[in-house]
């Protein structure tokens, strides 16, 4: 495999990774190294790969950017009772433009995808999203992103890309591959009401942070459709980050964020994973120890991941019918485990793409709510995009 456009780990991580013990994760990890280079990727599971790219970040809080205080910290942590292989592909360093930059990470992330491994993406501003989408391109007929993030990040699509305004470009630039959009945590006052219009008008999914701090169960079906995750650590609260990366006084707190990286790694589409936005500082322990926490809770996940969605065998399902008002719900439910989902009927004449996008996680509380009359909200809107 080429990997031309990865640098090797630093000697300082490698250092602090020989004082560590036996059992810790950092012993266990295959890396990319000076001396030994590119590790045998047999077997291998997650990628981890660090992209020092934040040129295109609205707030101009630019500055050098490096992740071995992430990479010490995720070391020194003890791995779970997994049998995921990972590997520590090292870093993508800026390019000469950052159209450059876009290109070694989405050539990068291509071949990882095409080997059946998980990338998980350390960033540098947001925009990196775009790439990571675009890596699809060749694979995914139609692609879901999910966006923990207080913001929707659509901005203008004629303006040149930002970390605040790279939605727009995935929405408006061929080949159009998005079929659905998902804002986890978004926090109102922090989107113009226009972008909150548009959201509702394109049939996309958004989540206020309040919503889901209250019931986070919310956001496991939204996270078993998606294909790609994309975290923003805006959307943490600012007590549970250092100085320099505090946004915000409200946000997810870090028990939530490191239960919704969770969400996404037991999601048998997630194929990519990215955590955005850190800036880091001297002394500042607190933010790359949640940073290397969120990675440690999707890795458990990866390994808890069961196949439950074969519906061809009757006997791996039970099936219920609900009327509501002139459409019939179908719901299926995992006797394996529990899981729930809908059909969403679709039109003759609707592309193929969109076959994929038949069943749609749901919730047991949708299947209650439907037979009380009540038609689920994500299959209202998956419907909807089915009829375009």
């Amino acid at each position: 495999m080429n990997f031309n456009f990865l640098s090797p780990v630093s000697d300082c991580v490698l250092a602090h990774n020989e004082l560590l013990p036996e059992q810790a994760l950092g012993k266990k990890i295959r890396k990319h190294t000076t001396q030994s280079g590119m590790p045998d990727l047999d077997g291998v599971r997650v990628g981890i790969i660090a992209v020092r790219e934040n040129r295109n970040d609205a707030s101009h809080s630019l500055g050098e950017l490096q992740f071995d205080t992430v990479r010490i910290a995720l070391y020194g942590l003890y791995p779970g009772n997994w049998s995921t292989q990972i590997a520590d592909l090292g870093d993508i360093l800026q390019g000469d433009s950052v159209e450059d930059t876009y290109f070694a990470l989405r050539t990068t992330l291509s071949i990882l995808i095409d080997k059946k491994i998980i990338p998980v993406i350390l960033g540098g501003s947001q925009d990196l999203t775009y790439p990571n989408y675009r890596a699809y391109d060749t694979f995914a007929p139609m692609v879901n992103i999910v966006n923990v993030d207080s913001n929707f990040d659509l901005g203008d699509a004629s303006e040149p890309i930002k970390n605040n305004s790279y939605f727009g470009k995935i929405i408006t630039e061929k080949p159009y591959n998005l079929f659905n959009y998902s804002s986890i945590g978004y926090q109102t006052y922090f989107n113009p009401q226009e972008e909150i219009d548009l959201m509702e008008k394109l049939y996309f999914e958004a989540y206020r942070l309040g919503e889901i701090s209250k019931n986070i169960h919310l956001v496991e079906p939204v996270m078993r459709d998606a294909h790609i995750v994309t975290i923003d650590l805006k959307s943490v609260k600012a007590s549970e980050v250092s100085a320099k990366q505090k946004f915000s006084p409200n946000g997810f707190d870090g028990k939530e964020i490191c239960t919704i990286a969770r969400y996404a790694g037991i999601s048998n589409k997630v194929s990519s994973f990215g955590v955005y936005e850190y800036k880091p500082s001297k002394d500042d322990t607190a933010t790359s120890m949640l940073v290397a926490q969120i990675i440690w809770y999707f890795v458990e996940g990866i390994n808890c991941r069961v196949k439950d969605d074969d519906f061809e065998i009757e006997t791996n399902y039970q099936k219920f019918n609900v009327l509501v008002e002139e459409d019939e719900l179908i719901f299926y439910k995992s006797i394996k485990t529990g899981r729930w989902w809908i059909e969403i009927p679709f039109l003759p004449e609707v592309s193929n793409k969109l076959k994929k996008h038949t069943l749609l996680p749901c919730m047991h509380e949708d299947y209650i709510e439907a037979s009380h009359g009540k038609i689920p909200e994500r299959w209202y809107k998956a419907h909807k995009k089915n009829s375009f």
